[in-house]
Formats: structure tokens, sequence, C-alpha cells
């Protein structure tokens, strides 16, 4: 009986799902399986430009790219840093957020704010606290002393990937922190105080019974925000354009430099294709492990 309705309840999903997947094979599906089965390149002859298709050889053409492995190296790092702090911080907003307290409902609207932000006016502030002459990123730290000199934090690889992080992380966590909060809104509350009068402390109750049902709403939170993150470009952008020497160029950046700068169309939609299949490859290990969790 139990496996009837666990099929009837995932033919249900897939029944309101199917206007969502048919909308994007129509605008993702089908245009990426042209260019990845087919590809295309750019010819300049005399009396005009002429596309001609050359398969999967522009693809291949990534696989000796060292500029291409360099975006894919700093493309996960930024990911994965990313991701990791706005899940940790948006865990720990959503927490105190769903505390009872005077003044609740105006933090509440207040935190959203970084969140309602354009990414690139966001990016351009960071950019500018970051900043190794005038920023107040090194003000404040000098104040302090725990620097004896300004830093060049967007001039070296290192600060400057790390500087990146705390923009984007600053930007997002409240749309973490927002996703959990609904979830603790959802678990019942006489649960927790059942514990409570159990005797568990307030991690024990956390670590026991807030973070296992929780869960869903984290793998929801860590979908979105690591494809948001793969795809990373606006404040990649403005904060760094890529530099110094490449070190914080992303796949989304260097397939913008291709088509736009290098005028290289096909090599440039085949590395935003490869981008958005790794892309899809980690959301669906992330939904099969989840769907295991749930299963089991």
């Amino acid at each position: 009986m139990s496996t009837v309705l666990a099929r009837r309840a995932r033919l249900e999903r897939a029944l309101l799902l199917s206007p969502v997947l048919l909308l994007l094979a129509l605008v993702v599906a089908v245009p990426a399986l042209r260019v990845l089965l087919l590809g295309f390149t750019r010819t300049e002859l005399a009396d005009g430009v002429v596309t001609s298709w050359a398969g999967l050889a522009t693809h291949a053409r990534t696989l000796g790219d060292g500029r291409f492995l360099s975006a894919l190296r700093n493309t996960a790092l930024f990911t994965f840093l990313s991701v990791l702090l706005e899940v940790t911080l948006g865990t720990a907003l959503a927490l105190l957020l769903d505390r009872s307290f005077r003044g609740r409902g105006a933090l509440r609207a207040v935190v959203l704010v970084p969140w309602a932000l354009p990414t690139s006016v966001m990016a351009l502030a960071w950019a500018w606290i970051f900043h190794d002459t005038f920023g107040m990123a090194n003000d404040l730290l000098l104040r302090l002393g725990l620097i004896e000199a300004p830093v060049a934090w967007l001039a070296q690889p290192g600060t400057a990937m790390a500087a990146l992080v705390v923009a984007d992380a600053w930007k997002t966590t409240p749309f973490v922190a927002l996703i959990l909060l609904a979830g603790l809104q959802g678990i019942p509350r006489e649960v927790i105080e059942a514990a409570r009068v159990d005797g568990a402390g307030a991690f024990a109750r956390f670590r026991r019974i807030t973070l296992p049902l929780l869960v869903p709403s984290l793998v929801v939170a860590t979908l979105f925000r690591s494809i948001q993150a793969w795809g990373a470009f606006d404040v990649v952008w403005v904060m760094t354009g890529g530099g110094p020497g490449g070190s914080t160029e992303t796949l989304a950046l260097y397939a913008y430099q291709s088509w736009f700068r290098y005028l290289d169309f096909g090599y440039g939609a085949a590395i935003a294709v490869q981008g958005m299949l790794v892309a899809l490859l980690l959301a669906a290990v992330v939904v099969r492990l989840a769907s295991r969790r749930e299963e089991a």
C-alpha cells in the first residue's frame, strides 16, 4: 500500500512540474542540446561572415584550455566557500529571527535589505570597501591594530577571492535565512517543548530535533544557492573583472569574454553549456542524496 501511495505521489509531483519542465525544455534544453551536439565557429571572409558547424570539436577545445580549467576551478572554489558561509550564517540568522522578542518584525524587514539591492550596486559598494587606499576595511583594521599597512585586497589572488566570497555572502545570506526561517516555522512547537520538558538542553534540542527537521529546507537553500553561485557573473565583473591574473575568473565571465570580447561565438556557447551541465550534475547529486534520506 505504501508503495502505491509513493508512486502516486511521484506521479502527482511530475504532473505539477510538467508545465515548468516543458518551458525549460523549450528555452534551455533545446538550445543547449543544439550547441552541445553541433557547435559552431565564426569565419571571416572578404564578402561577409560565414557560420560553419564544427560538431563536438568546439567542446573538445576546453580539455586543453588552461584558462577554462582555471575558470572551472575558480568557480568551484567560489561556489563552495560562498555557499558554506551563507548556509552557516543563514542558519544562525534564521534561529535568531525565529525567537520571540520586541522588534522582531522590523529586524526581519531590515535583514532582507541586502537581498533586495541590485547585485551590481552591492558589488560596487564592496569594491570601495576593499579599496586599498580609500576603503573602509583597511581603515578599520588599521585603527584596531590588526594590520600595519593597507592591504590591496582586490590585487592579490587569495584576498581577491575572499573579498568576492564576503560580498556574495552579505548579499545572499538573507535569502538562505528566509528559506530556513520558513522551515523553522513549520516545525511543531510541541515536539521542541516536549524535549525541553524531558531535560534536553538548547544544543541537544537543535542537534537532535531542529536540525533533522530542517534538512529539507537546508537542501533547498543549498541547491538554489549552489546553482546561483556557479553562474556568478555580475559580482565578479564589477569587483575584480576576473583578476588579478585570472585568479577570480569564473566560467560565466570566461564565456562572456569569449563571446563578446574575442567574438568566438561557438567557444563561448560551449563554455556556457558545459558550465550549465556541471551545475545540473551537482543539482542532481544533491536531489538524489536528499531523496535517499527521505526514503530511509
